[in-house]
């Protein structure tokens, strides 16, 4: 099909929304420029960002849509696809919303990247927790440091007979800054120490 509508890729739809058809979309022959500026200055964002704890602003959906969401409403993102196809980019698209959202004291980073390409260029700034983790024998050592933070938040949380940080922030005169963990190239750790790996992001 692709072949024959002469385009670089094709996406088939199964079945088309309310009918009993199949949809393929084809791609715009001429691509437009999304920045991320003009999403965060879309009034989808700004409704997003008055009650979002960590707002991010994605791009563009098929339709020109701004596509919006809240990190804290879904913890774990993976982020999947072939090589060179906006990986990367689309994990820079989320760090840079986040600093330009939150404060040190609101939210704090923990990078980790084995191939020292991706995030490295992040050191320096002052929302991260350590330096970008680049070697993958401390990895395991961090991740079981996170278990024993998140540990340590949920007895706080209890003492104060809440369920969740927003909640605790809310009562709280200090409040607790959010946490993001970012790992770049999960296949490499996986390789390394699965085990330990998988046993730790599990628990997270």
């Amino acid at each position: 099909l692709a072949l024959a509508l002469k385009t670089q890729s094709i996406r088939i739809e199964t079945p088309a929304m309310g009918t009993s058809q199949v949809g393929i979309e084809v791609p715009n022959p001429d691509p437009g420029l999304v920045t991320e500026r003009s999403v965060m200055e879309s009034v989808d964002f700004k409704k997003l960002r008055s009650k979002a704890a960590l707002p991010i602003a994605l791009g563009k959906g098929s339709g020109g849509e701004s596509v919006v969401t809240d990190l804290a409403k879904m913890p774990h993102l993976l982020i999947a696809g072939a090589t060179g196809s906006g990986k990367s980019v689309c994990i820079n698209a989320i760090l840079s919303c986040l600093l330009m959202e939150k404060s040190p004291a609101q939210m704090r980073l923990l990078l980790i990247d084995p191939k020292r390409v991706e995030l490295t260029p992040y050191n320096g700034i002052p929302h991260l927790l350590t330096p970008v983790v680049v070697e993958t024998d401390k990895v395991v050592g961090i991740l079981k440091g996170l278990i024993q933070e998140m540990m340590d938040r949920y007895r706080r949380f209890e003492s104060v007979g809440v369920r969740n940080i927003g909640l605790y922030n809310r009562k709280i005169e200090d409040p607790l800054p959010y946490l993001v963990v970012v790992v770049d190239e999960l296949a490499d750790l996986m390789m390394t120490a699965a085990f330990d790996i998988e046993q730790s992001i599990c628990r997270l």
